[in-house]
């Protein structure tokens, strides 16, 4: 069964900086698709920025385009989203998700909090 478990969320200040680790087990991560999603209390989950299965295609919202980075590294089954000049609307809990065809998995999610 394969297994997401994100990491790197916590506190930081406006304007910090923040990298999330997303660890893939389970599945053959480097076929996947990988997206980042966000979700607060009370919306829809949003999604924050997607890779393509060998990382030559990114998309982002249009929201952290130019402060967030999406990457990955398949030798090491891990996502990584490098987070910038964060803001405290980007404040929300953090999940990762590996897509192919109708097979998906989810993250437990990680809290970021954008707090002076």
């Amino acid at each position: 069964q394969g297994q997401l478990v994100e990491s790197g969320g916590g506190l930081v200040q406006p304007g910090g900086s923040l990298r999330l680790s997303c660890a893939a087990s389970g599945f053959t991560f480097s076929v996947y698709a990988m997206t980042w999603y966000r979700q607060t209390p009370g919306k829809e989950r949003e999604l924050v920025a997607a890779i393509s299965s060998v990382g030559g295609s990114t998309n982002y919202a249009d929201s952290v385009k130019g402060r967030f980075t999406i990457s990955r590294d398949n030798a090491k089954n891990t996502l990584y989203l490098q987070m910038n000049s964060l803001k405290p609307d980007d404040t929300a809990v953090y999940y990762c998700n590996g897509a192919l065809g109708r097979r998906s998995y989810w993250g437990q999610g990680t809290q970021v909090t954008v707090s002076s």
